[in-house]
Formats: structure tokens, C-alpha cells, sequence
């Protein structure tokens, strides 16, 4: 089969677009047929060696935590999946990933496909979408009628965080600049405010009551959005390489996300996602052979928005 893979760390010109031995499905696994992957930046983490500490792999290496596709073979203790069912899943980042016609994958992390979306698409929900649903759910515990800001609404999980909030009832506040306004608005944003033009912590008139950072902004700033919550809220951040800061004076809890693979909560999306409540949006959808070149894209800081690679046809 073909696949992407590196053999050692370093830039994008270490990702070789090169023939492999398929896996095979050891017992309770999965063998899937790849329709597509998405590019997420942990990816580019991994593959520069930034994240040998937290999420060591065995080299080569191939990228891509998010999969769709369809299932081509059972591992011994495997129930509830059959050979040709349409299925997503958040793989394990330590694991060999979905940029190759073929992966396996733990049953337990797997969820039918969104049927309302191409079957390619779908790779752009598992990791950002859960990232999205575990802060607002799991670590905010977001009720209706609450104030939420959204800081670096503009990526694709500012995306579905956003979509998420409006839905749980909450007012939903989005820092975006000039370029993805328009789409953070179409996400549902009460009010966007441009971090390009104005201070967030100027521009946010009354307090909130969650604060979810996506933005790679300095430790000065990530704190100053402390001031914006109301006593007993909450700062999720998903820039784990920043500890979340804490008010413990005035009951401000601050909380560093990690994603985790939960099957349960995929489903969830993908019913939100059929019921057309969760819109899937892909910027764009390259070919497998051309993922080093999605990650020297992204290592500049140009790619348009989420990207779907899209495995090999038979």
C-alpha cells in the first residue's frame, strides 16, 4: 500500500510518499480502508520532534490522527463493526496514523460515519471536533444562558466550539481576524471581536463565565483573560505547553485540555452532524502524495483552513 511516513525527525522534507506492508488487525482491532485524513498541527509537533516527551512514536512514522473510512478486515474479539461499514475514529498519537490507504485501529475508539458528509470529510471531525465538545462539556461544564468566549475562534476548533456553544444555549463571544469573520459568524458568534485591531480584554464589556483559549497567545495575555471571568468560572486552554492560570481568590479555575478519543462523544457529533445542527467544514482536499507539502503549508502558516487528505483510490 502506498503511505506517508518519516524517518526521522525534522521539516516537512522528511515525509516520504513510499510503499509499506499493510497492517493487519491484531485482536480487537480494526482494519480500515482509508478515505481520508486531516491535517492537524500536532502532526507538524510530532514529525519536527517537539513532542518526543508527551507522545513518543517508533520511527518511521505515519502521520494522522483523524480517519474515515470503511471497515476491510476484523481482529479476533471484535463485535458490533462488519467488513464494509463506514466508520471515523481519533486515533492514538503514538500509533502509526491514517496517511496511507490502510490503518488499524482500537474498536473502542470507533463511530459510524456522519452519513450527510462525504466519506472523506468526516476525517475533518474526530480530534477537533472532541477537543471542541470535551472543553465546552467535560472541563467548562457549559449550561444555558452563560457567556462563553471563544479566544482564536477562527481555526477548526474555534469552528465547532463555537457551533457547540450555540447550541448548548450559551452567548457565544469570538475573537477572529479580518479573514475568518465571516465564518466564525456563520458558526453562530454573538459578538466577534478582532484581535487585530483591538485588546480582547478591552473590548469583552461584561464578564463571562468561560473563557476556552485556542490561540498560541503569550503567558501576559493567557492570564489577563483571567479578569474577564466572573467568580466560580472557568479557563479551559488547549495550548498545553502554557499551564492555564488560576484566580483561586476569586474561585477561577484554570484547566489544561488534553484530548482523549471517546467513542461515545463522536457519536454524539456525528447525530449533531446528521440532524444538521454541526456543520463540517473543509477548506480544502489534497491527495495523500501531497501531504508534505500540506506540512511545509501549515510550518508557514498558509494553509487556508482544514485540510482533508485523501487516501488512494483502488
Amino acid at each position: 500500500m502506498k503511505a506517508v511516513r518519516f524517518h526521522e525527525y525534522g521539516d516537512p522534507s522528511v515525509l516520504r510518499y513510499e510503499d509499506v506492508e499493510p497492517p493487519v488487525p491484531s485482536a480487537g482491532q480494526v482494519l480500515i480502508r482509508v478515505a481520508g485524513t486531516s491535517f492537524n498541527g500536532v502532526d507538524g509537533n510530532i514529525r519536527a520532534g517537539f513532542m518526543q516527551g508527551p507522545i513518543p512514536v517508533t520511527l518511521p512514522h505515519t502521520p494522522g490522527i483523524d480517519v474515515s473510512g470503511t471497515v476491510a478486515a476484523l481482529g479476533t474479539g471484535v463485535d458490533g463493526f462488519a467488513v464494509g461499514d463506514r466508520i471515523i475514529g481519533f486515533l492514538p498519537m503514538g500509533a502509526d496514523g491514517a496517511a496511507a490507504e490502510y490503518v488499524v485501529a482500537p474498536a473502542e475508539i470507533l463511530a459510524p460515519a456522519p452519513a450527510t458528509v462525504p466519506l472523506a470529510d468526516a476525517a475533518a471531525l474526530p480530534a477537533v471536533g472532541l477537543t471542541a465538545w470535551q472543553a465546552l462539556h467535560d472541563h467548562a461544564r457549559l449550561a444555558a444562558g452563560q457567556r462563553v468566549l471563544i479566544n482564536g475562534a477562527g481555526g477548526a476548533v474555534g469552528g465547532y466550539a463555537t457551533q457547540l456553544a450555540r447550541s448548548a444555549g450559551a452567548y457565544v463571544i469570538a475573537t477572529a481576524g479580518p479573514r475568518r469573520a465571516e465564518q466564525v459568524k456563520a458558526a453562530g458568534a454573538d459578538e466577534i471581536v478582532d484581535h487585530t485591531t483591538a485588546e480582547v480584554t478591552a473590548a469583552v464589556g461584561e464578564p463571562v463565565d468561560v473563557v476556552l483559549n485556542l490561540a498560541p497567545i503569550d503567558p501576559e495575555r493567557l492570564a489577563a483573560l483571567l479578569t474577564l471571568i466572573r467568580p466560580g468560572g472557568v479557563l479551559v486552554n488547549t495550548t498545553v505547553w502554557m499551564p492555564a492560570p488560576s484566580d483561586e481568590q476569586r474561585g477561577v479555575r484554570g484547566i489544561d485540555l488534553f484530548v482523549r478519543s471517546d467513542a461515545g462523544q463522536l457519536s454524539r457529533l456525528v447525530s449533531l452532524v446528521d440532524s444538521g445542527e454541526l456543520r463540517v467544514d473543509v477548506a480544502q482536499r489534497v491527495p495523500l502524495a501531497d501531504l508534505p507539502a500540506v506540512h511545509a503549508r501549515a510550518a508557514a502558516g498558509d494553509l487556508p483552513g482544514k485540510t482533508v487528505i485523501v487516501a488512494p483510490t483502488a
